[in-house]
């Protein structure tokens, strides 16, 4: 497992695929799983987007064909009625039940638009995770969680109000690097888990997460964190001494420092 970790950490950021790495992901949690089986779905999937979007030459277009080869022939939709079952964070379990959550979804839509040489992106919207199609000529921004339908700029700023924007424009929006794309897929995983009395479990989740992407505080915070709280104290401080490594910002190293001063006298 750890083998795989790493290789995926190393794999320069615009050489991620996103379905095959997601993929590997899930793998980990399911020993019997049948890859072949799912990779060839994924091919499907490419096959037909290559069919029905033969001639789409406009980002509009290319959404269009998106919207109806995987919300409609595919059948793949957000999971709104068991919306925090963990299933909907796990790409094989996605695959299996055709439902998901937003960031499960979008890793779909845009890993096909790129086996097709399309430009997309997922892009981070507070509270909500969305795909632009297409870059600076005309791009357009879909849902997948509701099967790829269109978002406007009037639905982007009640996104992100709703989120409690507060008022912030919605420049702050942003494409999300492949890496923490699937930083955040794990992150689901694991305030699920969390949430849900399984501690040890995120645990490993986060230590996964500081595996493939190093880089990331935030995971190891959080990793320190559980650690912490599962008496692995040595472990803890290992794992704030890596985000000390990788942190610039002022603030958080001098809580980073405090936290394992404090650890070093237990």
């Amino acid at each position: 497992m750890d083998d795989d970790l790493s290789r995926l950490g190393l794999i320069d950021e615009d050489d991620i695929a996103l379905d095959q790495a997601a993929l590997a992901l899930a793998a980990l949690d399911h020993d019997d799983a049948d890859l072949a089986h799912d990779e060839r779905l994924l091919d499907d999937m490419a096959a037909r987007l290559s069919i029905v979007g033969a001639d789409a030459a406009t980002p509009a277009a290319q959404a269009d064909a998106l919207a109806a080869v995987l919300g409609g022939e595919f059948d793949l939709a957000g999971d709104a009625l068991t919306y925090d079952d963990p299933a909907n964070a796990d790409l094989i379990s996605v695959l299996a039940r055709r439902r998901g959550l937003p960031v499960s979804l979008s890793i779909l839509w845009v890993a096909m638009a790129r086996r097709l040489g399309w430009s997309a992106h997922v892009l981070d919207v507070p509270g909500h995770v969305l795909v632009v199609v297409g870059a600076e000529a005309q791009p357009v921004i879909v849902d997948p969680f509701a099967r790829g339908a269109r978002v406007d700029a009037d639905r982007l700023a009640a996104l992100v109000e709703a989120a409690g924007g507060g008022g912030r424009a919605v420049t702050h929006v942003a494409a999300m690097p492949n890496r923490a794309v699937l930083v955040r897929l794990l992150q689901n995983q694991a305030s699920r888990a969390e949430q849900a009395g399984r501690g040890r479990r995120a645990l490993e989740l986060y230590r996964r997460m500081t595996v493939f992407a190093p880089s990331y505080p935030h995971a190891w915070w959080e990793r320190a964190r559980l650690e912490v709280v599962d008496e692995q104290l040595a472990e803890a401080r290992s794992s704030l001494g890596a985000m000390l490594e990788i942190t610039r910002d002022p603030a958080l190293r001098e809580r980073v420092s405090e936290l394992l001063e404090a650890l070093a006298t237990e």
